[in-house]
């Protein structure tokens, strides 16, 4: 292989060209964090599965296993717990 690789020394924005601010990378997780789900990534995932299944009861099954429905509807699901 022939020439020398350039390594970006700063994160660009592919779409637009530009420079990405700083306030548009996140920060850094903590061990504590990996583990906090929020009300919205919920929300997203049970479209997904909603999307994918092949009917209601798949659906139902696809959300228990993967803990994005409660046992009631009072009660949080567990990935939020």
């Amino acid at each position: 292989m022939s020439g020398s690789a350039r390594v970006p020394t700063q994160v660009t924005n592919q779409r637009y060209g530009g420079e990405v601010p700083a306030s548009a990378i996140p920060s850094q997780r903590s061990a504590a964090d990996a583990y906090r789900v929020t009300e919205d990534q919920v929300h997203r995932a049970r479209i997904v599965v909603a999307r994918n299944a092949e009917d209601s009861e798949d659906c139902r099954q696809l959300l228990d296993m993967l803990g994005l429905i409660g046992t009631s509807a009072d009660s949080l699901p567990p990935v939020r717990r």
